[in-house]
């Protein structure tokens, strides 16, 4: 069994902690008056500064103990959350994460800077009404006979077990109590385990404290504020003001209120009473991603074996063998869904980076510019959100840089002074659409054909659509920008964009209106793993085609197939639908069957035909990527391999759809031309 890595644990709790952190602030810098975002960018920064120290991770934690301080001012409304305080302790978020990940590269003197400018924003982080030293003040309390407004308080601590894992000490919140006033604590050891089945990380002791202090029992339930849903804590005054508690001794502490609990009685507890922390934290469970690779893995070998299962029982007479068979096949399908759905994330974990580059974009280019999203809940497979961000912070770039006016010529043109990014997603069969738009100036298409013609990709006067026109922004190098800025302008990054797109099966569509804006839409699998396939034949080779772009089938009868010569276009339903002979692509030598087939695909509201030998039926289809010596091969988008072991190469929809399409702008445009 391998030992686990507490310092990768930590680097991944550090950035589900970040991550909060960042959209606390953020948030906080909409609402500065929202208590609850405060509370939690602190409670963020206080889990990371006790983990940082416990993990081996001592800069994190002198750093973030620091920054924790001076934002402790915001928390207690001594200073304002202004635009200045959320810009620098974002930068502050942003070194607390180069300590994690690359401690070697942070600049003590760029810490320095960030908690001096901190600190200047927030104010002194020493109370203004202390006088004394910090260390004298704690003893001056501590020692102080109560005053006439005094109370006396009993507490009654238990942690959950794993506080210390957590990064939590209790002693330190003891001590805590101890600055508010005289204390007295006592350590109840009766549930101590022997030595020999003592854990060193766990906590096993409980606390019976008697507080006499004059602050308010808010105060005293402000020390366990980040730790209160995992413990057992209670608080009850034990005497008047007037009475004045005398401290017990060891042997007393029993006859304390509730101190018979601490005994046998808490000894009795059962346990799914006294572990209801520990219950809570274990509803989830945090699991490499390359586990669940290889569990994908797995299960598409799985299904390949399935298959080859499936059809030797088709062929075997054996009653028995068929009904396991079908019991296999259930309980395969049945485990693919699962992981498959394990795998599946709301693509909003994507959409919430994006807040803070809009937010630092918005600055650097004096553009006023607000985020809106629409479909947080929208799931994708977790390789392809991976995948999907390189691509959409280009397009968020080139949205704001070159999309969205300034605020000038937006007033000029009768826009309101901010501009608006609005990322959506959606669901469209086995699809997701991710749509990028902005309401900006819009694609010049003037511009675009001139500059196409200028680099030689398109010849002067070539008729062409605008939807092909528009394709040449995410050829390398171009860039119709009249200057160069820090940001974009040099034709990298669109081209990118595309090559990531198609390579997870994908597609991009543009649609741009002049001076209202411009919107891309990402067209992606919901999986890059295992999908549901409709096998059919061509000649003698098998191909398999995504079941979810697939509409209709018709048989090609002889008189249809004889009229079309020429054109190539059905009708279906009286709408006229291109369509392509698949034997001819695929330049097969054998002789067609007899009554072939056409199968009605679909992709982006546009719909072609692929002519077929044969409908074989419907397949689970575990996708294998092609090598690099088949890049060039655009009408696969991979293959998989059938029951008999062979291989069947999936068919490209989108690509297929584009090459109906175009075939049919061409035939209308011979058409226009002869009359």
């Amino acid at each position: 069994m391998s030992t686990p890595d507490f310092a990768e644990t930590f680097r991944q709790e550090a950035q589900d902690l970040l991550e909060q952190l960042e959209q606390a602030l953020l948030d906080l810098e909409q609402a500065p008056d929202d208590h609850t975002l405060v509370d939690s960018a602190f409670r963020s920064l206080h889990t990371i500064k006790g983990s940082g120290a416990m993990f081996g991770f001592p800069d994190v934690a002198e750093f973030t103990h620091e920054f924790e301080t001076a934002f402790d001012r915001v928390r207690k409304g001594d200073a304002p959350s202004s635009r200045k305080l959320i810009a620098i302790a974002l930068a502050a978020k942003d070194h607390i994460r180069l300590l994690i990940d690359r401690p070697q590269d942070a600049d003590p003197a760029v810490a320095r800077a960030i908690l001096d400018d901190l600190v200047r924003t927030v104010g002194s982080t020493h109370r203004a009404e202390s006088a004394t030293p910090p260390a004298a003040e704690t003893e001056r309390r501590e020692s102080a006979a109560p005053d006439g407004d005094a109370a006396i308080w009993h507490l009654r601590l238990r942690f959950a077990e794993d506080v210390l894992i957590r990064g939590t000490n209790p002693l330190g919140l003891l001590d805590e109590l101890r600055a508010l006033g005289s204390c007295v604590v006592t350590a109840l050891t009766a549930d101590v385990p022997a030595l020999e089945d003592m854990q060193a990380d766990s906590c096993h002791l409980e606390w019976d404290v008697v507080l006499t202090t004059a602050h308010p029992k808010a105060a005293i339930e402000e020390v366990f504020l980040f730790v209160a849903d995992d413990m057992e804590l209670t608080i009850e005054p034990l005497a008047s003001p007037d009475v004045p508690a005398l401290p017990p001794t060891a042997s007393e502490s029993d006859a304390l209120p509730g101190a018979s609990e601490a005994g046998e009685g808490r000894s009795r507890k059962p346990d799914a009473e006294s572990g209801h922390g520990a219950a809570k934290m274990n509803t989830s469970l945090r699991v490499q991603a390359e586990r669940l690779d290889e569990l994908m893995d797995r299960v598409g070998e799985l299904v390949i074996a399935q298959a080859r299962l499936t059809q030797l029982a088709t062929s075997s007479t054996d009653a028995n063998i068929k009904s396991v068979a079908e019991e296999i096949e259930r309980l395969a399908s049945g485990l693919r869904d699962t992981t498959m759905g394990i795998r599946m994330v709301p693509i909003g974990s994507l959409f919430g980076r994006f807040r803070r580059l809009i937010h630092d974009l918005s600055r650097d280019l004096g553009k006023q510019v607000e985020l809106a999203t629409i479909g947080e809940e929208t799931e994708l497979d977790k390789t392809m959100i991976e995948r999907l961000a390189d691509p959409l912070v280009h397009l968020i770039r080139n949205a704001i840089d070159h999309g969205l006016e300034d605020p000038q010529s937006r007033k000029a043109a009768g826009k309101q002074d901010s501009g608006r990014i609005r990322l959506i997603a959606r669901h469209s069969g086995a699809e997701v659409l991710v749509t990028v738009s902005d309401d900006g100036r819009g694609l010049d298409r003037n511009r675009i054909r001139a500059k196409a013609e200028e680099q030689g990709l398109l010849a002067p006067g070539t008729a062409i659509t605008d939807a092909e026109l528009y394709q040449f922004l995410f050829h390398p190098g171009f860039s119709t920008a009249k200057e160069i800025s820090a940001v974009s302008g040099r034709g990298v990054g669109m081209d990118v964009v595309k090559r990531t797109i198609e390579s997870m099966r994908g597609g991009i569509d543009i649609s741009t209106t002049p001076g209202r804006g411009t919107e891309i839409t990402l067209r992606l699998p919901l999986t890059l793993a295992i999908i549901e396939g409709l096998l059919v034949r061509v000649g003698n080779g098998r191909y398999a085609l995504p079941l979810s772009a697939v509409e209709e089938c018709v048989e090609l009868s002889h008189d249809d197939d004889t009229r079309s010569q020429g054109r190539s276009f059905l009708n279906i339903r009286g709408d006229l639908v291109p369509f392509l002979r698949l034997r001819e692509i695929f330049e097969t030598e054998t002789e067609a069957d007899p009554y072939q087939k056409v199968v009605i695909v679909s992709s982006s509201d546009l719909r072609v035909g692929l002519v077929v030998d044969q409908i074989i039926g419907s397949h689970q289809t575990v996708i294998k990527s092609l090598s690099k010596l088949h890049a060039d091969a655009e009408t696969f988008s991979g293959a998989t391999i059938l029951g008999d072991g062979t291989v069947a190469l999936i068919l490209d929809i989108a690509h297929l759809v584009e090459l109906g399409q175009a075939r049919e702008e061409k035939l209308k445009a011979r058409q226009s031309e002869l009359t």
